[in-house]
């Protein structure tokens, strides 16, 4: 016993050193992610509170089984809540698991292991339906975009001065939504993303690697 816990506390340590948070006591069983996950080594789970907040865990699979990094962040969902999948133009997160496969932001790269683009006034993320471009990040200057930019987002906003890429539509199905992303809170409703803290999203990136997911549930 003295054995396995002192292993156990040394996995623990070392992935919360990594990701910059102090140690988390070890949860006794399970998370309720556990059989949806797969193969993920980087789960990042999201559960409502209701209405428009939840609570965001950051966990980290070690050989001793799933490790509390840092838990109870404070966390915006969509203005309609949660929904059971995604929908264009309604304001709920979608419940589910999702890739988390690229990062962006207005600031710098922050390091990391994801891909990261530094967006400007020239960068957009096509929310018109009817284009080829949906649901991808595109670089055109507005008056040539090959999509509706009315239907879309330009990148240089405040709340994403650092963002992350959830995979949802990755199959782009018109109407299924588009742009929905886990970045840096206004302090209010989302749009259907996921939004906390800019200092802890940060010291998330960092963190992130290749195959983490978000786990988003009520």
């Amino acid at each position: 016993m003295h054995r396995l816990g002192a292993v156990l506390c040394a996995a623990v340590c070392l992935a919360g050193a990594a990701l910059g948070f102090a140690p988390v006591t070890v949860a006794a069983g399970n998370p309720w992610f556990a059989n949806s996950v797969g193969n993920a080594t980087q789960v990042i789970s999201v559960v409502s509170t209701g209405g428009s907040t939840a609570k965001m865990d950051v966990y980290q699979r070690t050989a001793a089984g799933w490790q509390p990094l840092k838990t109870g962040i404070a966390t915006h969902v969509g203005s309609a809540g949660m929904a059971p999948q995604a929908k264009s133009g309604y304001p709920a997160t979608p419940m589910g698991v999702y890739s988390l496969d690229s990062a962006f932001g207005t600031a710098p790269n922050p390091g990391g292991g994801l891909p990261y683009t530094q967006v400007g006034p020239n960068h957009w993320w096509s929310g018109d339906d009817h284009s080829p471009t949906f649901n991808s990040m595109q670089v055109c200057q507005k008056a040539q975009c090959p999509f509706n930019t009315a239907e879309s987002e330009n990148l240089q906003i405040p709340q994403y001065k650092h963002s992350v890429v959830m995979g949802v539509n990755k199959n782009k199905v018109p109407g299924g939504g588009a742009a929905f992303f886990f970045h840096t809170t206004d302090g209010g409703p989302t749009e259907g993303c996921v939004a906390i803290d800019d200092a802890t999203l940060v010291q998330i990136i960092r963190w992130l690697r290749p195959g983490a997911v978000i786990a988003i549930t009520k």
